[in-house]
């Protein structure tokens, strides 16, 4: 017994020997990222990475790691982008720019972890500035959490972002929680909009998001193509265009979505709730997608699904005599229970268009539903459960054309008043 006590120390200590901790240094007003970029080749590899507490870092330049693994970046102190916007233009617009401001190169076993003080590790972009001058030129890329496998981001907070936040393309065994994306504008004038600070770009395979908190202009979560087996749950977005899944199929590629749930979401003030969008002349299948259990407030489309996606800022729809689209299979949107904001006068920020460029021809503002689909490409899509109300306490609506469906989609299928089919019934199986 002894033996095997002093064996087990002797296991710990090696491991706890075997692991370094880089602080990072930190220099009033100075750029702290070469002094992190100099010694990160000497803890890429069983490391903890140490932003400290107590400390305002300067990330005046990007961040790209090298492969990681066994390592955990801990932001505990707070980092701030430059505040001057040409500064930021001209590192993305050079040859060097990785893509992004803070790049994962790829690894194993990787945790970007923030700080559960409610004061200390965030990440302050200051977007506002941007926003107010409408300044879409050479914007950065938050944080890629690309190519690893196993990783985890934890407690993370981003303070007004210039624009798109967390990517995890080709990344593997993912899970993120307990993240906090505040892009709200502080100015009144509407034309100050946080334009495309979506939240989470889900590109990989096996991923977990939960117990996020997103207030952003873009697309609370956004599932793009080769992603599978996603499950975006228990979480809060406020103000963005919705949960999404696309867009698909642009310039004729062929798209590949499979196996995503989406559940538990609360919804507040947001152009859309559940979103697909697809390109006319698009290939490929998105298969077997759930979204439940989405309470709304306020939302203009809360079940939004298109597949004659374009553009809309750029002109009309481009004329296009392909009968090809991403064909969409097995999607349920299921106990959707809110209020819909049907206002005559419904106008949301990021409009720069007349008509803007979410404008529905025909549509009322009264849609729980609009199934803008293809001939032949759409397979068991139904919504169940659906329980809403108007602002206005005008009728429920829905937009559907019979001919593009061959199932009992939940409703009729119709331009016109919401009316529950036996597909659509609580507690009713087909």
């Amino acid at each position: 017994m002894l033996l095997l006590t002093f064996v087990i120390l002797l296991i710990q200590g090696s491991l706890v020997s075997g692991w370094n901790t880089f602080v990072v240094p930190h220099t009033d007003g100075q750029d702290d990222i070469p002094g992190l970029m100099g010694a990160i080749g000497s803890y890429s590899t069983n490391s903890t990475i140490l932003f400290q507490k107590g400390v305002n870092y300067n990330a005046f330049t990007p961040i790209k790691f090298p492969i990681l693994n066994n390592v955990e970046i801990r932001i505990e102190g707070n980092l701030s982008y430059p505040t001057d916007i040409p500064t930021i233009q001209a590192i993305v617009g050079s040859s060097s720019f990785p893509g992004s401001w803070f790049t994962f190169s790829g690894g194993n076993n990787v945790t970007l972890r923030g700080s559960t003080d409610p004061n200390w590790g965030w990440i302050d972009g200051h977007g506002q500035a941007w926003w107010d001058t409408q300044n879409q030129v050479d914007r950065p890329h938050g944080i890629a959490f690309s190519k690893i496998n196993n990783g985890i981001i934890r407690n993370m907070k981003l303070w007004k972002p210039i624009a798109w936040n967390f990517a995890t393309s080709g990344s593997t065994n993912l899970h993120a929680f307990n993240n906090k994306i505040v892009a709200v504008s502080s100015n009144p004038n509407v034309s100050a909009f946080p334009f495309n600070t979506d939240g989470f770009s889900a590109g990989g395979t096996n991923m977990l998001f939960e117990n996020n908190h997103i207030q952003n202009g873009d697309d609370c979560l956004t599932v793009g193509s080769g992603a599978k087996n996603i499950h975006f749950r228990n979480s809060y977005c406020e103000g963005g265009h919705g949960l999404s899944i696309g867009s698909l199929g642009k310039g004729g590629s062929v798209a590949d979505v499979q196996d995503v749930l989406i559940e538990n979401v609360i919804m507040n003030k947001t152009l859309y709730g559940a979103r697909f969008k697809s390109w006319t002349g698009g290939n490929g299948l998105a298969r077997n997608v759930t979204w439940s259990n989405i309470t709304f407030s306020g939302v203009r489309f809360p079940i939004y699904v298109t597949q004659n996606y374009w553009d809309q800022n750029l002109g009309p729809p481009p004329n296009s005599t392909s009968t090809n689209n991403t064909h969409i299979q097995d999607f349920l949107f299921e106990n959707f229970v809110g209020v819909i904001n049907d206002s005559a006068n419904y106008f949301e920020g990021s409009c720069v268009s007349d008509p803007c460029w979410y404008f529905v021809e025909g549509a009322t503002g009264r849609e729980v539903v609009i199934f803008d689909l293809h001939s032949n490409t759409a397979t068991n899509i139904v919504a169940k459960d659906i329980f809403a109300t108007t602002e206005s306490g005008d009728p429920v609506a829905v937009m559907c054309d019979p001919t593009t469906v061959t199932n009992d989609v939940g409703f009729k299928c119709q331009d016109g008043v919401f009316i529950p089919t036996k597909a659509g019934l609580w507690g009713v199986d087909v």
